[in-house]
C-alpha cells in the first residue's frame, strides 16, 4: 500500500516523504544512545557542575533536577511511557532536591539514595502480595522468560541489593566528607550496580525457559 501511494506522489512530496522516513530511521537507530544519555546524563551533569563550582551542592542540584525532568521526557518520547523506576527516581530527586534548597539542609539530599533504595526494596517485597507474582516478572517478562522459581530468586536478590545500597549510602555520608560521598555516588554506586546486574546472568540463564 505504501509503495503504490508513493508512486503517485509529486517529486517534492517524495523528497519530503523520504526525508521524514530517514529521520525516523535515524531516531530509531539512536534509541540506545538516547536512552543511555537519558539514564546517566543527569548524574554526569550534576557531577561536572558540582566540581566546577567549588563543590557547592546547592549550585549543582537545580541543573540536576532540570536534567532529570528532561530525561523523563526523552524516555517518554522513546517508549511512549515512563517506567516505574525512573519515574519514582525523578519524583524523589525533585522532591528531596527541593527540600534541600528550601530548608538549606543537605541531609535531605544525602538521604535520597537511601530512601529510593528502601522504597524499591519495599516495592519488590510487598508487591507480590498484591500481584500474586514477583514484580520483576511483571516488569521484565518481555525481556526474558524465566521459571517462577527463577523470578522469585531474582526478586529476592534485588531486594537484598537495594537494602545493601541503602545501608552503604548511610554509612558513607555519615562517616565521610561530602566530596567523597559525591564521588562514591558517581564512581561507586554505578559500578556496583553494573557488577551486581552482571552477576545475575548465570541465574537468568539457569532458569530461562526454552522457546
Amino acid at each position: 500500500m505504501i509503495t503504490l501511494e508513493y508512486v503517485y506522489l509529486t517529486k517534492n512530496q517524495q523528497k519530503k516523504y523520504t526525508f521524514n522516513a530517514t529521520c525516523v530511521n535515524i531516531l530509531w537507530m539512536s534509541r540506545p544512545i538516547i536512552k543511555f544519555v537519558a539514564d546517566f546524563g543527569p548524574l554526569f551533569i550534576f557531577f561536572v557542575i558540582y566540581f566546577n563550582n567549588e563543590n557547592d551542592l546547592k549550585v549543582a542540584i537545580p541543573p540536576f533536577i532540570v536534567a532529570t525532568l528532561i530525561a523523563l521526557i526523552a524516555i517518554y518520547f522513546l517508549e511512549k511511557r515512563i517506567p516505574v523506576v525512573p519515574l519514582l527516581s525523578g519524583v524523589l530527586i525533585t522532591f528531596f532536591g527541593g527540600l534541600t534548597l528550601y530548608f538549606d539542609n543537605k541531609i535531605f539530599f544525602y538521604m535520597k539514595p537511601t530512601i529510593i533504595n528502601l522504597l524499591f526494596a519495599a516495592f519488590l517485597f510487598f508487591g507480590k502480595y498484591f500481584t500474586q507474582k514477583p514484580l520483576l516478572k511483571i516488569f521484565f517478562q518481555n525481556a526474558f522468560n524465566l521459571e517462577d522459581k527463577g523470578w522469585k530468586k531474582l526478586n529476592y536478590r534485588w531486594i537484598g541489593f537495594f537494602l545493601f545500597i541503602a545501608i552503604l549510602n548511610e554509612i558513607v555520608w555519615r562517616t565521610q566528607s561530602e566530596v567523597f560521598w559525591v564521588n562514591f555516588k558517581v564512581w561507586g554506586l554505578l559500578p556496583i550496580s553494573f557488577i551486581f546486574a552482571a552477576c545475575q546472568v548465570p541465574l537468568i540463564n539457569k532458569y530461562k525457559l526454552k522457546q
